[in-house]
């Protein structure tokens, strides 16, 4: 079975990319923590996130939106002593100020789905990419995607994080041609 390069011969890396990669989620709760989930793979390897990520799940109360939004200066501190997770404070912070600003845009749009999505005008672009090497880092659709999160009081949301959460909630179909799941999710 052909898999996008990427995916290597880990188990997990291979779950994540036979079953989740590339599907398109409108799900609130699912796009949050994928938003979190990128901006704490920055300078990180994908497999380092993957592996953390039960943990993330049950630090970060199922990536509850308004559940986050209330955790206190306590649970802050609590969160960077955990080893399960990237023990960052800027990223830990933008956690919770991200999971802010999404509620604003839950009031303001209907949901975060209906937002996000709006950057690729509600489908999936489906790229012909033969190699991992023609993938771009970022694209126009990232570059906006940031510009206007950062507006609205995102961070860790910069061109190449959003391109790579867009590639992970299947925005874009970035699987290559050869792979298998490629005509899957044309």
């Amino acid at each position: 079975m052909n898999r996008c390069k990427w995916a290597g011969s880990d188990s997990l890396m291979i779950q994540y990319h036979d079953d989740e990669w590339g599907v398109p989620s409108y799900d609130d709760r699912h796009l949050f923590e994928m938003l979190t989930l990128e901006g704490a793979q920055a300078g990180l390897s994908w497999m380092t996130i993957l592996k953390k990520r039960d943990n993330y799940r049950r630090l970060f109360a199922g990536f509850d939106p308004v559940k986050v939004a209330r955790f206190t200066k306590a649970k802050r501190e609590h969160l960077l002593e955990d080893a399960g997770i990237v023990r960052n404070r800027m990223k830990i912070e933008s956690t919770i100020s991200n999971a802010k600003a999404l509620i604003k845009i839950q009031r303001q749009c209907g949901s975060f789905a209906d937002y996000i999505w709006a950057f690729v005008d509600g489908s999936p672009i489906q790229n012909r990419w033969k190699t991992l090497a023609q993938m771009p880092s970022k694209t126009a659709e990232s570059q906006r995607m940031s510009r206007e999160l950062k507006k609205q009081g995102f961070n860790f949301v910069g061109p190449t994080i959003c391109y790579a959460f867009m590639q992970a909630v299947g925005m874009v179909n970035d699987h290559e041609v050869g792979c298998f799941r490629h005509n899957q999710l044309s």
